[in-house]
């Protein structure tokens, strides 16, 4: 009776009560550790540059050396990574992070999946490319045109790894597959979008041709930046691996660095943005029908006795 009496009481102590309240809000704190680690950033930015004797931040990578460029990029992605091991700690405990850990390196799902990951982006950014360039030469893939093409598609693939492993433990790992226990893969694919793409916009903001609104360049972007943040959440749903979410992060990043023209400015720039937006969308819709025809009976991980961990069984599903 004792030792059950002090067990109750263990179970009733401060950080039982709490994490329950972590964990029905888990999504929202890791949200605002997000905001809050990026402003934290910004200030030891600033900070550093004080203290540098700058004063003022590079305008162009070229003002930073190899090593503090290195660490600029990896900065924010790293920080979204923290916010998703912290909140994931403080809402689910040691069981929430064996589980993060069980799918960062899930591995065995199906080929398709793979194929899914690795080829949607390089084929339909190469496709979509190729067939603008016969309109205008300012279209031609990058890796076309540099003599030193190796140097070009190790620095993508680089690039894409570290963002991609870094950003996709925190936006797949954690916020998808949290989300995604109470909505669709469409809705929780936008939920997840809208934020990432917000913390993406320094990329964007700065680059301003003068031959279009700079209004109008970032906003070309939105299509394809939600539908690929969508078509990735399809893609975890139906094998819970943030492994493979990483593998669908890599070339969409290392493309950027890869088929990207110095030539594709302004006018076409939006062009080719708007068109890869609708071509990612009608496989947005193409997934989705795909889906609507497969017996519920037959999808996702859930068939193969895939568990859904973290903060219990998804709505809908059996827990192993």
């Amino acid at each position: 009776m004792e030792l059950g009496k002090a067990a109750a009481a263990m179970e009733t102590g401060p950080e039982n009560s709490v994490r329950p309240f972590f964990a029905r809000h888990a999504v929202l704190l890791f949200y605002v550790l997000v905001l809050a680690l990026v402003l934290l950033l910004g200030v030891l930015v600033n900070a550093f540059l004080g203290v540098t004797g700058t004063g003022t931040a590079p305008s162009t990578p070229a003002d930073l050396s190899p090593a503090m460029y290195g660490v600029a990029v990896l900065a924010g992605p790293a920080s979204y990574t923290l916010a998703a091991v912290l909140t994931t700690t403080l809402a689910f405990g040691a069981a929430g992070l064996r589980d993060l850990g069980a799918r960062l390196i899930r591995w065995r799902v199906g080929v398709r999946w793979y194929a899914a990951a690795l080829l949607t982006a390089p084929v339909l950014m190469t496709t979509t490319l190729l067939a603008l360039s016969l309109t205008s030469n300012a279209f031609l893939p990058g890796i076309i045109t540099p003599e030193d093409r190796a140097s070009l598609l190790v620095a993508g693939l680089v690039a894409g790894l570290l963002a991609g492993f870094f950003e996709e433990i925190a936006w797949t790992g954690f916020a998808a597959h949290e989300i995604g226990r109470r909505h669709g893969v469409l809705v929780t694919g936008l939920l997840v979008a809208l934020p990432w793409f917000v913390l993406h916009l320094p990329l964007w903001v700065p680059a301003d041709t003068g031959t279009v609104p700079r209004a109008l360049s970032v906003a070309a972007i939105v299509p394809w930046f939600l539908a690929y943040r969508v078509l990735m959440v399809w893609v975890y749903t139906h094998t819970r691996s943030v492994l493979l979410a990483i593998l669908m992060h890599v070339p969409i990043t290392a493309s950027g660095f890869i088929l990207a023209s110095p030539a594709m400015v302004g006018v076409p720039d939006v062009v080719y943005n708007l068109i890869l937006g609708a071509a990612l969308w009608i496989l947005v819709a193409a997934a989705t029908a795909a889906d609507r025809r497969t017996p519920a009976a037959r999808r996702g991980p859930d068939r193969s006795g895939v568990p859904l961990e973290g903060g219990g069984p998804r709505r809908g599903t059996r827990e192993p």
